[in-house]
């Protein structure tokens, strides 16, 4: 007999985290493929879309001004200013999917997941390292970084 397994009561939170460029995006992006019932966490940040990036798919892009307000109301369960832009997840949406049976994944950088572990510490966390630092270069010059930016994020 085939059933169809009841969906559980809380949604799994699934966490991956890695260094700019390691490569969590496309893990979480291959994840979600595979998965279509998994849904994603969608960051709010203030810096600008990348091409191809979509607002609200990729990221929620937001003013500092707007940013520091929901700051202020308490809506994120993290925060982190990274290479002078913010960074920010809402504790809402994630409540909301994982209240209703939802599984979730977030792509989120190390000092986020920290953050998140504190509140959500039945969560899976899955850290992402490059294959190796050159590797990690060639990735960050592929998607248009600056030589600044990139040996900013090489230092991190």
């Amino acid at each position: 007999m085939n059933e169809i397994p009841a969906k559980r009561s809380r949604g799994l939170l699934m966490i991956m985290s890695a260094p700019s460029g390691a490569g969590k995006t496309s893990i979480s992006r291959e994840i979600l493929r595979m998965f279509p019932d998994v849904r994603f966490s969608v960051s709010f940040t203030t810096r600008p879309p990348r091409t191809g990036e979509v607002d609200g798919k990729d990221y929620h892009f937001i003013s500092e001004e707007a940013f520091r307000e929901r700051i202020a109301r308490g809506e994120f369960v993290e925060w982190v200013e990274n290479y002078g832009q913010l960074y920010g997840t809402s504790k809402k949406t994630m409540d909301v999917f994982l209240e209703r049976g939802d599984d979730l994944i977030l792509d989120i950088e190390p000092r986020g997941a920290r953050a998140i572990r504190e509140h959500y510490p039945r969560g899976v966390f899955v850290f992402i390292l490059p294959p190796s630092l050159s590797e990690l270069k060639i990735r960050l010059l592929k998607r248009g970084e600056s030589a600044a930016v990139m040996e900013r994020r090489l230092k991190t």
